[in-house]
């Protein structure tokens, strides 16, 4: 975090300094996890579902915080250096605090040059979408960071704790800021653009993920809209125009909107998409002119005075998964928009070998001849069917596809409907040997079954432990596995062990 006096933060985020000097500068890190605290931390004890912060308030003090902002006054260790800020709201705080360290690096970033001269203010972007966030959250990080100082968080840092503590990350120094913005409901991704207040918004895809929470497509997509809908007019809304639901959104914005997409109406074109088991491949093609709106690089501002618009860029992923074709086009557009060619954000993606741990992962250390795709760190009805076409792409002539799928949580009165489509999906991709693991998936089984003229092709297994078993004696050379399913470390740490992954 920035260096701020105790009195600044305690005004920022409208507390009491109960203990400590009004004077002292505080500029550690910024912790709601007592384990994580070290010298000179800010540790926020937060009121949980599952316990209270407050109870670690001692913990943080003996680690080394230099504060602690609490709902009430905790009694301290004797001898503790450790100041403390009375707050009203914990959660209204952490925002708060955010909200003020970004605004104090964006102000004192308007005059900053970069090396060539070229203004180089601190750049914000949201992410959001009801699937691909992480990964391409992971993907622009991967662009930016080689041509400044990069923040954006670590695995799936995007709710309302997550993502301003990624926010308070930041520094003087930092170029670019990468928000990854999820939300369970109405008013979640309002508030964090309140709190980034980013120059870009991206919109990726508006599906049935978390549809349980929000109430069905149609609050989703509202959901999904509050990314745009109070972004000014100097700012950019960046939509994927092949989802109806997110190209509908340009009509509530009042910012500038730039399309991504295969469609004949994306201002930044994806055309080409191959994919197969060395990864992903497309091509890109930026729109003639160049999209306004952000008052960024203009047509000429490159090393060399050479001109951006049009570009075209082959793109060449290790990724597997002709969906990343989208992330990636996400990332790449934001970056292009921000002055950094196409060429070298191509180049900067080809270094990566996976989007994320957990995510469409190939894996090839188990038994011999078997090929391993661990995609279980997540699940949605979009997530799981572009997975199962992945599959059903890069299996060779000679092998066999297996799917081990667990349930897709979350989506209330849709989940049988949408386990009974994979199911389906399943027999009419040709898929040669299905898994499903656990009562919640039990649909994809049945489904399955009563598809085609199977006979045994599907089998249901009530637990992971079952299932290694099971797999233990199914799996053989030329397999290829895929193992998809929500949350589940189980079945994780299934598609790790099938795939030679001990750590």
């Amino acid at each position: 975090m920035i260096a701020l006096t105790l009195a600044e933060i305690a005004a920022a985020i409208g507390g009491e300094l109960v203990s400590g000097a009004p004077e002292q500068v505080v500029d550690g890190s910024v912790e709601t996890d007592s384990r994580l605290v070290g010298a000179g931390s800010v540790f926020f004890a937060l009121l949980g579902e599952e316990t209270d912060g407050h109870r670690f308030v001692p913990n943080a003090a003996e680690a080394g915080a230099a504060l602690v902002v609490t709902e009430r006054a905790v009694a301290l260790p004797d001898g503790s250096a450790t100041a403390q800020v009375v707050v009203s709201d914990g959660y209204a705080a952490l925002a708060a605090l955010a909200h003020e360290v970004v605004a104090r690096v964006r102000a004192s970033s308007v005059d900053r040059v970069d090396g060539q001269g070229r203004p180089a203010p601190l750049r914000v972007v949201g992410i959001t979408g009801s699937n691909g966030k992480t990964s391409t959250k992971n993907m622009l990080r991967t662009i930016l960071e080689q041509h400044g100082a990069t923040v954006a968080p670590q695995g799936s840092f995007n709710n309302h704790v997550g993502a301003p503590v990624s926010m308070l990350r930041i520094t003087h120094d930092t170029r670019f800021l990468v928000v990854e913005m999820g939300a369970s409901g109405k008013g979640h991704i309002a508030k964090l653009v309140s709190i980034a207040e980013p120059d870009t918004g991206v919109v990726l895809k508006v599906g049935l993920a978390h549809a349980g929470e929000f109430g069905g497509i149609e609050a989703t997509q509202r959901a999904k809209s509050e990314m745009v809908t109070d972004l000014p007019a100097t700012a950019t809304a960046l939509l994927n125009v092949d989802d109806d639901r997110v190209a509908s959104m340009r009509a509530i914005t009042d910012a500038t909107v730039v399309g991504f997409g295969t469609s004949a109406g994306a201002d930044y074109r994806i055309s080409g998409i191959e994919t197969d088991r060395s990864g992903t491949r497309f091509t890109l093609t930026a729109p003639p002119v160049r999209p306004g709106g952000d008052g960024l690089a203009d047509a000429t501002d490159q090393p060399g005075g050479t001109t951006r618009f049009p570009e075209t860029v082959d793109v060449r992923l290790a990724i597997l998964g002709e969906h990343h074709a989208m992330n990636a086009s996400a990332a790449l557009t934001v970056a292009h928009l921000w002055g950094i060619p196409l060429a070298a954000g191509a180049e900067a993606l080809a270094s990566m070998t996976r989007a994320e741990r957990w995510r469409m992962e190939l894996l090839q250390g188990g038994p011999e001849g078997v090929t391993v795709i661990n995609d279980a760190y997540n699940a949605s009805p979009d997530s799981t069917a572009a997975a199962l076409r992945t599959l059903a792409q890069i299996v060779r002539p000679g092998e066999r596809s297996v799917a081990v799928l667990g349930e897709m949580a979350e989506l209330g009165e849709f989940s049988t409907e949408e386990h009974d489509r994979i199911g389906r999906l399943v027999v009419r991709l040709g898929i040669g040997q299905l898994v499903v693991v656990g009562p919640g998936a039990a649909p994809i089984h049945q489904a399955a079954t009563l598809e085609g003229s199977w006979d045994g092709e599907s089998v249901y297994i009530e637990d992971v432990d079952a299932a290694v078993h099971a797999l233990q004696e199914m799996v053989r050379p030329g397999d290829v596995v895929l193992v998809k399913s929500s949350k589940s470390a189980e079945l994780r740490f299934l598609g790790d062990r099938l795939g030679g992954v001990t750590e």
